[in-house]
């Protein structure tokens, strides 16, 4: 971590940023064009800041930074740059950040599922007036696999809605499951939503007999990564009529134009939009604030990761 006392210089891509970081001592923030050469005080900088969606391009920026200590993300994601980054160089997360915003998109599709609202808009589309019944979520009991921030965020949201709410986790705790008892109870469950990291455990975590064991009609929502779902056994499901599913990501993604999924009955599918609202910034700039205020003072940031979370 940097030497108490020293001058950290932190390069941010917005203006938000530099605003956030004012104030905090020991800290200088710097904005730079992720679209252009870095300014020439990079090669000092300790701490960078990637775009929120931050792509190859913006890990290439760690070969610029000699001085660079810390990566500190405006994503709670870190997969990206997991295993990347040089000996001595730390990386952070924005956990907490966009837990609330991503439990709302949960929510949303949740009940855009139960009460056919993707029906209702295409029949509106055609001026057809499409009378029917629709599902419920009132009272329907929901597997959440993920116990952190966003899991708890989606707990509170469904609460008023009087859901029964299961947690899994890595290893079992005080109210919450591990992970090895996953296919015992998807058949208990009505939907189940998946809001795990991307990590090698992870990846493929739902695959053919992870989808298999949910109950027919059950609704299956992904707010995690592409890769966490096998595409492949998640579109068979959905083709044969038996499960319904929201996704936020896809793999691959972008999810190509001739894709079947873009077809598949009973989906729900949203461009990795679940963080993406107007307070986006301002609230993983208050979490980035606190990591590189607390590596300004030579203490380890709270998001560090490790071992890919």
């Amino acid at each position: 971590m940097a030497d108490p006392g020293a001058v950290v210089r932190v390069l941010v891509p917005h203006a938000e940023g530099v605003d956030a970081l004012a104030g905090v001592p020991g800290v200088e923030a710097l904005r730079y064009d992720p679209d252009a050469d870095l300014p020439e005080e990079a090669a000092s900088a300790q701490v960078l800041v990637p775009p929120f969606l931050a792509t190859s391009e913006a890990i290439a920026l760690v070969d610029e930074m000699p001085g660079l200590r810390l990566v500190q993300l405006l994503t709670a994601g870190a997969e990206n740059w997991v295993g990347k980054l040089p000996d001595g160089v730390a990386l952070s997360d924005c956990r907490g950040a966009h837990g609330g915003v991503t439990a709302e998109w949960i929510v949303a599709v949740l009940l855009a599922i139960y009460r056919d609202l993707p029906d209702f808009v295409r029949a509106q589309d055609e001026a057809r007036w499409d009378y029917h019944p629709t599902d419920e979520l009132l009272g329907a009991r929901v597997l959440i696999i993920g116990a952190g921030d966003v899991a708890e965020n989606t707990v509170r949201r469904l609460a008023p809605f009087e859901v029964e709410t299961t947690l899994v986790g890595r290893r079992a705790r005080d109210g919450v499951h591990g992970i090895d008892e996953v296919l015992d109870l998807l058949p208990r469950h009505d939907a189940c939503v998946v809001i795990v990291p991307l990590t090698e455990d992870t990846r493929g975590l739902v695959d053919a007999r992870f989808l298999a064991a949910m109950p027919d009609g059950a609704v299956f929502v992904n707010a995690a990564r592409g890769p966490v779902v096998d595409t492949d056994a998640l579109t068979v499901e959905l083709m044969s009529g038996r499960l319904r599913a929201a996704v936020d990501v896809t793999d691959p993604e972008p999810l190509p134009s001739d894709h079947p999924l873009w077809k598949a009955p009973g989906l729900l599918l949203t461009p990795h939009v679940g963080g993406s609202v107007p307070g986006a910034m301002r609230r993983a700039y208050g979490i980035a604030r606190e990591q590189i205020a607390a590596f300004a003072r030579g203490e380890q940031p709270p998001n560090l990761v490790e071992n890919g979370y």
